[in-house]
C-alpha cells in the first residue's frame, strides 16, 4: 500500500490486487484525513476487506451459508414477484437458524444436514418442505458459479425424511362433498360462509378472489375475470401467479346465488359500518381488502369443530377438483378453471377421486345377476 497527498490536504491510500478473471492489476483506494501510522493501518484493513469482496468469485473462495443467502437474495431481487421474494427471504432465515449462518457450505456433509434438521423436532413433512428449499438454494449457488461441483456433491446423499403414505396425503388435501356441506352448515358468519362456498365452487385462490373488482364478476356473461392477485403479506395487488392464472372462470348455476348472497352481505356491511362502497367485489368490515390470516383462522377453527380436521383455504381449491371430478368433468377442463398449466396435486386428487368412483361402480354391479 502507498499513500498519495491530495490537493485538498487529505490523503489517498492505494493498494494493488490481481483481478481473478482477467489476470490484470487493478487498484482500490480510500481517502484518509491524516498520514499517520494509525490512519495507514486502518486504511490497509479497509482496503484488504474491499479486495476480498471483489475477489469473492474466485474459485478458492469458500462461501458461508449466510454469504450464499445474501447472493441468492441479490440475484432474486427484481426477478421474481415480491410475495415470492418475501416467502423465500423468511425460508432462508429458517435455514440459517437450523444449519448455522457461518457454516461453510462446501464443508457441509449429508450427515450434518440431516442431524441439524432432525434436531428441530419438526414433523417429517415440514422437514421435507425445508429440505426442498435448501437443495434449491444450494443448486442455485452451483448454477450461478458461487459453488463448485465438488462442494454440492453431498446433496445427492440427502434422502427425504420418511413421511406418511401418498394415499393418506392425497386424502388430506381435499374435502369430501359431505364434509364441505357440514362445514358450511356450521359456519355462523355469513361473509365467511359465503366466501368458503365461493372458493370451493369457483376454484379461485384466496388472493385471486380478494383482488376481484365488481367489473371482474360479469353476471351477464356468467364469467369471473381473473387478471390479478392480492398479496396479503404486503397488502398490494400484483399480477397473477403464473401466465395460465389469467383466465375466465365460467359461473355454473350453483354459484350464482352464492355470488348474489355475498354482494348482499357487502351492502349490509356498508350500511352498518358507514364506509363508501369500494370497487372491490368483496371487502372487510372497514371497506378494505380481506384479511387472509383472519379467514384462515376462522376456517381452521370451524373445520376442527365441525368435521374434526385442520384445513387451509387452499384445500378448498383442491376440493373444487374433487367435486368436479365426481361429476365427471374432464381433468383438462378442471385444470383450465384452476389456471394450471400442469399440477401434480390436481392430477393426484383427480385420479384418486375417479378411482374411488370406479371402485364404487364395480361394487354396485359385482353382485348383479341378470340371467
Amino acid at each position: 500500500m502507498w499513500v498519495e497527498e491530495l490537493q485538498n490536504g487529505k490523503y489517498r491510500a492505494v493498494e494493488r490486487y490481481t483481478d481473478y478473471l482477467t489476470g490484470k492489476q487493478k487498484k482500490v483506494s480510500i481517502t484518509i484525513e491524516k498520514n499517520t501510522a494509525k490512519s495507514r493501518k486502518d486504511a490497509q484493513r479497509t482496503l484488504d476487506a474491499r479486495i476480498a469482496e471483489k475477489c469473492k468469485s474466485a474459485e478458492n473462495h469458500e462461501y458461508t451459508l449466510k454469504e450464499l443467502v445474501e447472493e441468492y437474495r441479490k440475484g432474486q431481487k427484481g426477478e421474481i414477484k415480491e410475495s415470492t421474494y418475501g416467502r423465500n427471504y423468511y425460508i432462508c432465515n429458517t435455514l440459517m437458524r437450523i444449519l448455522g449462518e457461518n457454516v461453510i457450505v462446501g464443508h457441509m456433509t449429508s450427515r450434518y444436514v440431516k442431524n441439524k434438521f432432525k434436531a428441530t423436532g419438526l414433523d417429517n413433512g415440514s422437514l421435507n418442505e425445508k429440505l426442498t428449499r435448501f437443495k434449491a438454494l444450494i443448486r442455485w449457488g452451483y448454477h450461478n458459479e458461487f459453488l463448485s461441483n465438488n462442494e454440492i456433491a453431498f446433496l445427492d446423499k440427502i434422502e427425504p425424511f420418511p413421511d406418511v403414505s401418498h394415499r393418506e396425503k392425497i386424502q388430506d388435501k381435499f374435502l369430501e362433498s359431505e364434509e364441505l356441506k357440514t362445514l358450511l352448515r356450521e359456519m355462523k358468519i355469513p361473509a365467511w360462509r359465503g366466501i368458503t362456498e365461493f372458493l370451493a365452487l369457483s376454484g379461485l385462490r384466496f388472493g385471486e378472489m380478494a383482488a376481484l373488482n365488481l367489473k371482474d364478476v360479469d353476471m351477464e356473461n356468467r364469467l369471473v375475470h381473473v387478471t390479478k392477485t392480492f398479496d396479503a403479506n404486503h397488502r398490494i395487488v400484483t399480477p397473477p401467479k403464473t401466465f395460465t392464472s389469467t383466465r375466465d372462470v365460467y359461473m355454473q348455476d350453483e354459484i350464482m346465488p352464492v355470488i348474489k348472497g355475498l354482494r348482499q352481505v357487502m351492502l349490509q356491511q356498508k350500511l352498518i359500518n358507514g364506509y363508501n362502497m369500494p370497487r372491490m367485489f368483496l371487502c372487510d368490515t372497514k371497506g378494505d381488502y380481506l384479511h387472509y390470516d383472519a379467514y384462515r383462522k376462522y376456517l381452521k377453527e370451524n373445520a376442527i369443530r365441525s368435521i374434526g380436521r385442520k384445513i387451509t383455504p387452499h384445500i378448498l381449491r383442491h376440493t373444487h377438483t374433487s367435486l368436479f371430478a365426481e361429476q365427471g368433468v374432464p381433468l383438462d377442463v378442471i385444470s383450465r378453471r384452476l389456471g394450471h398449466e400442469d399440477s401434480k396435486v390436481t392430477r393426484d386428487v383427480y385420479f384418486h377421486v375417479t378411482k374411488k368412483l370406479k371402485e364404487r361402480d364395480n361394487e354396485m354391479v359385482s353382485g348383479i345377476k341378470i340371467l
